[in-house]
């Protein structure tokens, strides 16, 4: 059978490549929120970015390097055209009107040009210089941008010697880019800030009404939650809470009316057993069977008060759910079963002990009407949402159910042997589901039929 990395390699490219976006996505509502949030300003900030480079700073950059390049080229024809002896009134006049600093050494000659990694590898300031000088200057020159922080260095080669003009950074750099780069960030990290406490406080209204609603379907009582949040959650709440009491309202008139239907059916039945009682010796064996019968219709009562009941008035406490398993197993070897038990020494979890212990109970009493041998197992399996299920099997080796009976026999009043009330695998899987957990019925490898349960824990 081919694995999930075959089977993800056999989709079309256009579906690898959404399920591999899908991947990356943030799984939490917060996390898509801000990214939702974020991701058109980013866009946004990296098109400004983007102008700002390709326009404005690109054209600032060229207008200070030809101006810089244009005063070099200046100097260095002036140096050309005037005799020597009048070279230093240049240098001063360049020091004073250019801001240039100028030195010459006479006799010396320019080497090959080294190549030097960019001091400035985001600015085209030192691309653009040497643009400027070579259309101005037309001489063979190098620049120096590591010596000095503050200054850069050009070496032009003259017929005499090298002319070194040592030229301030601040003609060629503009403090735009900073003010520009930091309102970009600062922008950014103000609405990035601002959206993740408004959205967190949103999702947590949402998160505690998710936790509400979990504890509510386990059975726990939150009582209700305080609205919260944005319009919609408020409305998600406040609906959550007038559902908690119809809920609570109509399982109250529920139990109320079995209750009444019981007390109402026991009254007469408690009259016939003390009839039965009275009869004289001689029909003491037809009493008997109409005891039997009237025991019978008893329990058939109770089964029926506690399934309208659903155990939902007790609430869940931690408890070592190894021990109620060894307990609930002992008292079926009592009643005449071969149970074997395999557990780990301990395994806590929040539970209803007495309705988990009916649940499990009926389980044994449906494989001890059926099966020889039982054998009953409790693990800890991890979750796929995280965590662990606390898993309990009850196997044996009687008939089984065929499989595709095994949800019915889940149905109130479904029986397949011709015993009981019918109720017992719906009390269990109704105990089952207010844990928030779950039942099925499967193959026993015992070859009967094995119940499996799991309950978070």
């Amino acid at each position: 059978m081919p694995g999930p990395a075959s089977r993800h390699r056999s989709l079309p490219p256009r579906k690898r490549l959404s399920r591999a976006l899908r991947g990356l996505l943030p799984r939490g509502l917060l996390g898509r929120s801000l990214l939702i949030i974020l991701l058109p300003m980013v866009v946004l900030q990296a098109v400004a970015l983007q102008a700002f480079y390709g326009g404005h700073l690109n054209i600032i950059s060229r207008r200070l390097a030809g101006g810089v390049a244009g005063d070099v080229g200046m100097v260095v024809e002036l140096l050309r055209r005037e005799p020597a002896d009048s070279q230093g009134w240049i240098f001063r006049e360049a020091a004073w009107r250019l801001d240039l600093n100028l030195a010459f050494e006479r006799g010396a000659t320019l080497g090959p040009v080294q190549p030097r990694p960019a001091s400035l590898p985001l600015l085209p300031l030192e691309e653009d210089l040497d643009q400027a000088l070579s259309e101005r200057v037309r001489l063979p020159f190098d620049t120096d941008w590591q010596t000095d922080s503050r200054s850069v260095i050009i070496r032009v080669q003259l017929p005499e010697g090298v002319l070194h003009v040592e030229a301030p950074r601040k003609r060629l750099f503009t403090t735009t880019l900073y003010f520009f780069v930091l309102w970009l960030v600062g922008t950014a990290l103000i609405v990035f800030t601002v959206a993740a406490l408004f959205m967190k406080n949103q999702v947590r209204a949402i998160r505690r009404l998710a936790a509400a609603a979990e504890a509510f379907g386990t059975g726990r009582d939150p009582g209700p939650i305080k609205p919260e949040g944005a319009t919609e959650v408020r409305q998600a709440a406040a609906a959550f809470n007038r559902m908690q009491e119809r809920i609570r309202r109509f399982i109250a008139q529920r139990t109320e009316m079995l209750a009444g239907i019981s007390h109402d059916l026991r009254t007469p039945l408690t009259r016939m057993r003390l009839g039965l009682a009275m009869l004289p010796r001689e029909a003491e064996g037809d009493a008997a069977e109409l005891t039997q019968d009237v025991e019978e219709m008893e329990r058939m009562i109770a089964s029926y008060l506690v399934f309208a009941r659903g155990e939902a008035v007790e609430q869940p406490r931690p408890g070592d759910l190894v021990q109620l398993v060894q307990e609930v197993a002992a008292n079926a070897r009592r009643a005449g079963a071969d149970v074997e038990v395999a557990a780990p020494e301990g395994l806590v979890l929040p539970m209803r002990a007495d309705a988990l212990r009916r649940c499990l109970g009926n389980l044994l009493d449906n494989a001890r009407r059926h099966a020889r041998r039982m054998a009953v197992g409790v693990a800890a399996v991890p979750r796929e949402a995280g965590g662990h299920w606390a898993e309990i099997t009850v196997d044996d080796d009687g008939p089984g159910i065929p499989q595709a009976a095994r949800e019915a026999a889940f149905r109130p009043f479904a029986s397949f042997s011709g015993g009981g009330t019918g109720l017992g695998l719906a009390i269990s899987r109704d105990i089952v589901r207010a844990h928030g957990g779950e039942i099925v019925l499967e193959e026993s490898p015992m070859g009967g039929l094995r119940a499996r349960l799991r309950l978070p824990v």
